[in-house]
């Protein structure tokens, strides 16, 4: 996964390509992704997500505070809460 981000700025095919490959190997294993990697894989389109250049981040205050990751490729959005300092 560090050479998919390596790589996502010159050649995003290939990028995709070892996303996927991540992805089968931990299928077939029952190996988890770790969630530092899994919150930029779009769970719509499986695709790797950098902010700025195929998503978008913003951090929402209504409500509960949470950060919205928007994917560009296919408009998906995904939440992660902010918890608040007690």
């Amino acid at each position: 996964m560090n050479k998919a981000f390596e790589t996502i700025h010159k050649e995003p095919d290939l990028a995709q390509r070892y996303v996927e490959i991540a992805r089968k190997i931990g299928m077939r294993y029952r190996v988890r992704i770790p969630k530092k990697w899994k919150i930029f894989i779009c769970r719509k389109c499986k695709r790797l997500m950098v902010p700025g250049l195929n998503c978008r981040v913003r951090i929402q205050r209504k409500r509960e505070p949470h950060v919205t990751i928007t994917c560009l490729m296919c408009n998906h959005t995904k939440r992660f809460l902010i918890k608040r300092k007690q």
